[in-house]
């Protein structure tokens, strides 16, 4: 992606968030020269890697296949202890935009339709040799209620809905096209990007990032990177 095309998903997403009265912590604004000046008491945010989270997942149409994410609150799963024992995100998706299939292994998470459009869920259970299964229904709790859902046959969440799925649970979201940008939640176990996804999809979980224009914002697997020259 292009740092230009990140900068702008980045401010398109803090739009819809105002319009939802939907605040994020300060450091969710804060420029490169900013996060230069950060000291150890920002450790906690970068080994937990709170902040923005922009992907095409390396497919290069982030308008089909992509998503902006803020990690509110974190743990980390190398280092137990550090930061908090669960993890929150907000997800901002703009009308047919989606989110690959995949499924975590350690993860178990709440996603939940914030407003702005509805949420629809794709679901199906792993095979034994890791790969999508697509005869066996699915079982899941949706807003405590237990539902069985065929595999493949989408699930739509209206405003104020939400989903828990559970570890080795292969699933993909997406926004509505019939509805406008739509706000999702997530609240979950520790979340680990690194370690704790499978794509069944030929995508990357970060994007490739093209340097066009100078960044407005530090993404939150940059930390390194951003810090090298402060």
């Amino acid at each position: 992606m292009k740092r230009s095309e990140i900068d702008r998903a980045i401010r398109a997403a803090q739009d819809v968030l105002r319009a939802h009265d939907f605040m994020l912590p300060p450091f969710a604004s804060w420029t490169p020269a900013q996060w230069r000046k950060a000291g150890p008491e920002c450790s906690r945010i970068f080994d937990c890697r709170l902040g923005w989270d922009v992907s095409d997942f390396g497919v290069g149409d982030f308008d089909r296949l992509g998503a902006v994410l803020f990690t509110i609150r974190n743990g980390n799963l190398r280092t137990p202890g550090l930061g908090t024992p669960y993890a929150e995100k907000v997800i901002i998706l703009t009308p047919n935009q989606r989110l690959p299939l995949h499924l975590h292994w350690s993860k178990t998470e709440d996603i939940i339709n914030r407003g702005g459009g509805r949420l629809v869920m794709e679901l199906y259970a792993v095979r034994d040799d890791d790969a999508v299964d697509r005869e066996s229904p699915v079982t899941v709790y949706c807003d405590g209620r237990e539902m069985s859902v065929r595999p493949g046959v989408p699930v739509v969440m209206n405003p104020g809905e939400s989903m828990t799925l559970a570890p080795g649970m292969y699933h993909r979201f997406w926004a509505d096209g019939a509805g406008g940008t739509l706000l999702a939640g997530e609240v979950s176990s520790v979340n680990d990007d690194e370690t704790d996804n499978l794509f069944a999809e030929h995508v990357s979980r970060f994007a490739a990032v093209e340097e066009d224009v100078p960044a407005a914002f530090v993404l939150c697997n940059e930390y390194g990177s951003r810090m090298q020259n402060r």
